[in-house]
């Protein structure tokens, strides 16, 4: 049997694989479904519902506001009018007008595939990464604490490729699972789309961007199973990648108090989870509020700094080339036994 088989085998017959697998399609069940129940298609129906519920909210609006001046025109000459009304009944109540009511704030929730999917992409990419870690981290940590490792380098005694074959082998299945299961995804909400909201205005630009920013999240999905992977061979045991990423939390609360006593203008650009959010997002514009450029057109605009999807892409390859070059090398160097 090849190395590369033998290991696909592993992989797949893991218990813990299983279960983390199909607690994440249990996660994302839940969420097509939650959003299959917060979402109803809109029709003439729902459209005259809304207008009456708005004519509605107007005539209430306008009844408490006559009650209110009666009030008022009442009290005049007393304590009372100057204390609860001051400057007079006309400048003091509020009139409503008809076009203070829209309609649109009474239509009910409704999935707007052109511009709700983004966010769907999003949270796709974030379980699927969130698994990807655990599941990484358990394939190699479980081979070093059973021993496991040291068997296998008997059969196989070139290190770097039992870990290479490993660490290939687990981003080959993986990235064949985030394909399959996007593409499910995709489906599950073009149908929600069509049954509970609306496909208006999808061009093939739009499935493009779609695609686009699916491909940036395979790519989240896959750095962070090659990072667990890669935490987890360096400290020999699952165990050490869960107390990175703990460890890396912390340091990151830490960074954003610190940036911020010592007066960073752009103190989001050193939190991971805004690269990640500006990676899916193609962007992410971090403001100064403290600063003001004034101009007589647009008045005080604070400075701000627009981080790439290009800047976060690099600066989170080069933590993950690290990371896993640490461990192909510490590998290579050190005793096995």
């Amino acid at each position: 049997m090849s190395l590369a088989r033998a290991e696909s085998r592993r992989l797949i017959k893991r218990r813990f694989t299983k279960l983390i697998v199909l607690g994440t399609l249990l996660v994302l069940v839940a969420v097509v479904a939650g959003a299959w129940v917060a979402n109803e298609k809109v029709g003439p129906d729902q459209i005259a519902a809304a207008k009456a519920g708005a004519e509605q909210d107007y005539q209430r609006a306008l009844q408490e506001s006559e009650a209110e001046r009666a009030k008022c025109v009442a009290a005049q000459g007393t304590p009372d009018a100057e204390k609860n009304w001051p400057g007079g009944c006309d400048a003091a109540i509020w009139t409503p007008q008809p076009d203070e009511f829209d309609y649109r704030w009474n239509i009910p929730p409704t999935f707007e595939l052109r511009d709700d999917f983004r966010d769907m992409i999003s949270v796709f990419a974030v379980v699927l990464a969130a698994a990807a870690f655990l599941i990484g981290a358990s394939f190699v940590g479980a081979e070093w604490n059973s021993g496991g490792m040291m068997n296998l380098l008997l059969w196989q005694p070139q290190r770097l490729r039992v870990l290479g074959t490993k660490l290939v082998v687990f981003l080959g299945w993986l990235t064949t699972l985030a394909v399959l299961l996007g593409a499910v995804w995709a489906g599950l909400f073009r149908l929600l789309a069509e049954n509970r909201g609306t496909t208006e205005k999808m061009t093939s630009g739009v499935w493009q961007s779609f695609g686009l920013m699916g491909l940036r999240g395979l790519g989240l999905i896959v750095a962070a199973g090659a990072l667990g992977f890669a935490l987890a061979s360096l400290g020999r045991h699952t165990g050490m990648a869960l107390g990175v990423l703990v460890a890396a939390g912390a340091l990151q609360i830490g960074v954003i108090i610190m940036t911020q006593l010592a007066g960073f203008k752009y103190w989001e650009v050193w939190v991971l989870p805004i690269w990640g959010l500006a990676w899916l997002s193609k962007e992410y514009e971090a403001i100064d509020y403290n600063s003001c450029n004034f101009s007589s057109s647009a008045g005080c605009e604070p400075d701000t700094y627009l981080m790439t999807w290009q800047t976060a892409g690099i600066g989170m390859a080069v933590i993950v080339a690290v990371i896993v070059g640490a461990s192909m090398w510490t590998m290579r160097k050190r005793d096995i036994t």
